[in-house]
């Protein structure tokens, strides 16, 4: 089971609201965990879908099987981005796949690199095992076909915010996670980038232009394309979006904490 990431809990008491931090959702969940305190989890969940009626019908399902639930609405993924700039305190997005504008994977991609901390849920029509499995690589903390009912959906939403990846025995592939292999080749290709390169690479999955990469290492910006471009080499793949797909699962602070090659 995944380690809770790291939250700030809203309570809700009878006269008024408090405001508490914490570390993560505690398991089971946290109404349980807060029975007989006086207070209530507040869960803050982000519905990004464009089609207006679903996401009124999804709403309501989620209102109907969380008790405290605030629930913010986006119709693509960057007014998602902007809800999730201002909100801070999200604790989940659900996300549909097919938006207009956004082609495969990429609305998952840039919600992931951008906001880390935040678990996304696919929420998807597309009831197909590939494409769970390929979500759950890229960073999805779930996956929920659009045909689940109300109580499945609130299964989904209790794992997930404990932490866990919630996906549906009926759709779920066997071998679901990437093989040890792939990961094991990805992990000796990027020990082949310098501190430097690291850092450029951690800059790029936050989703830094080069100009702002140049600006946070003080440096010049030919230097970062240079830097980019030896990632990007490195890594063997053709484009920024690449590289942040394929390292989504990984912990680069942990590798940058490693030192990674000798070199600037």
């Amino acid at each position: 089971m995944a380690a809770p990431r790291a939250s700030r809990i809203r309570l809700r008491a009878e006269a008024g609201r408090a405001r508490g931090g914490g570390v993560g959702f505690p398991g089971p969940f946290v109404a349980s965990a807060l029975q007989g305190t006086g207070f209530a989890a507040v869960v803050q969940i982000l519905i990004v879908d464009d089609h207006p009626l679903f996401r009124d019908a999804l709403r309501g399902a989620v209102s109907a099987v969380l008790d405290e639930v605030e629930v913010e609405e986006a119709e693509g993924i960057e007014a998602a981005c902007r809800v999730l700039e201002r909100q801070r305190n999200t604790d989940l997005a659900l996300l549909d796949l097919s938006m207009p504008g956004v082609t495969g994977f990429e609305g998952l991609v840039t919600l992931r690199s951008r906001f880390p901390r935040v678990p996304v849920v696919i929420v998807s029509g597309v009831d197909d095992g590939r494409v769970l499995e390929e979500a759950i690589r890229l960073g999805a903390a779930g996956f929920v076909p659009k045909s689940l009912d109300r109580s499945t959906l609130g299964q989904a939403l209790q794992a997930v915010l404990n932490g866990e990846v919630y996906m549906p025995e009926t759709t779920a592939p066997s071998g679901a996670r990437p093989a040890a292999g792939k990961e094991g080749g990805l992990a000796a290709r990027l020990a082949e980038l310098t501190p430097q390169q690291l850092r450029v690479l951690q800059m790029i999955r936050q989703g830094l232009l080069n100009k702002q990469i140049a600006h946070e290492l003080k440096i010049g910006e030919t230097t970062v394309k240079a830097h980019v471009s030896e990632v990007l080499r490195k890594l063997k793949v053709v484009s920024r979006t690449q590289a942040v797909i394929e390292t989504a699962k990984l912990d680069l602070p942990a590798l940058m904490a490693r030192g990674g090659k000798e070199g600037g």
